[in-house]
């Protein structure tokens, strides 16, 4: 005798298959402009690659050669400054967000966060470049570094406080149990509990601001040399692109290529560390 289930188990195995292939197609399309764009940039970045890209200067308009060491060299100072700079207050301020979730600042302060993360980055350039830039009347690796540490502050601090409301409440009261203060709970207990989310959700808010050129722009500018201290100006690798870019150089042009790549190479590798320190090490 057959039974309703036995009916609709072949429409329900159908309905799954249909859904699987659906999620199959829908990754597959996702997939296409990322392996072209990455495929695309390879291509054209490649053979513009050499020793000298690496240890040479930018050579003057209309000499063919040169590279892009200043510009490799400050980007990694203008993303190290700018950690050193959004990273510490984006983990208090996501602990406190997840300690006084309650609280009306804590509120106030997760939605200056949600705002604040859908800000175009420009704006944030333009900001600063009014505060900082014309106050001290000058482009600097700081005013550069303090836009792009105002980028990441909303993810880090976001990420903070989700991953911190995920430690069970039963550690902070046993902690509380043993007289522990709510800051040391915070710090020992909480922190430390949250590490490995918060460190991925660290080097993606790096990752995404590696990215980043119009702030670049109003604060940190250009420059053809080696900057003396964080009051001068820097080059980076993304201004560079888009200075080689826009000129009419075809050797500028293959130079912001493989400008291009090292930059794409520095978000992938960024994107699967973070991955990897995500899934945390493998058991024995």
């Amino acid at each position: 005798m057959t039974t309703e289930l036995d009916v609709a188990y072949p429409a329900r195995k159908l309905a799954a298959r249909l859904a699987t292939a659906a999620c199959c197609a829908a990754v597959a399309i996702a997939l296409v402009p990322l392996l072209a764009v990455l495929f695309y940039v390879a291509k054209r970045g490649l053979g513009a690659l050499s020793v000298s890209f690496f240890t040479e200067l930018p050579r003057p308009v209309g000499e063919r050669g040169g590279g892009m060491a200043n510009a490799i060299g400050g980007t990694i100072e203008l993303v190290l400054l700018a950690s050193a700079m959004g990273i510490p207050i984006g983990i208090a301020a996501g602990l406190f967000l997840a300690e006084y979730r309650t609280t009306r600042l804590a509120r106030v302060v997760r939605f200056s966060a949600d705002v604040l993360a859908g800000v175009p980055s420009i704006i944030v350039g333009v900001v600063v470049y009014a505060t900082v830039v014309v106050r001290m009347q000058h482009f600097s690796t700081l005013a550069g570094a303090g836009a792009l540490a105002i980028l990441m502050l909303p993810l880090v601090a976001r990420t903070t406080d989700e991953l911190a409301r995920t430690v069970p409440d039963s550690l902070r009261e046993a902690a509380l149990a043993l007289g522990a203060s709510r800051w040391r709970i915070a710090i020992h207990v909480v922190l430390r509990t949250a590490a490995p989310g918060i460190r991925a959700g660290c080097m993606l808010a790096v990752a995404r601001v590696c990215g980043e050129t119009a702030p670049l722009l109003f604060t940190a500018f250009n420059n053809r040399f080696w900057n003396e201290s964080f009051a001068d100006p820097t080059s980076s690798l993304q201004v560079q692109i888009f200075t080689y870019a826009m000129s009419p150089y075809d050797d500028w042009h293959a130079q912001a290529w493989a400008a291009a790549l090292v930059l794409v190479a520095m978000v992938v590798v960024l994107n699967l560390a973070a991955r990897r320190v995500l899934r945390g090490p493998k058991p024995a």
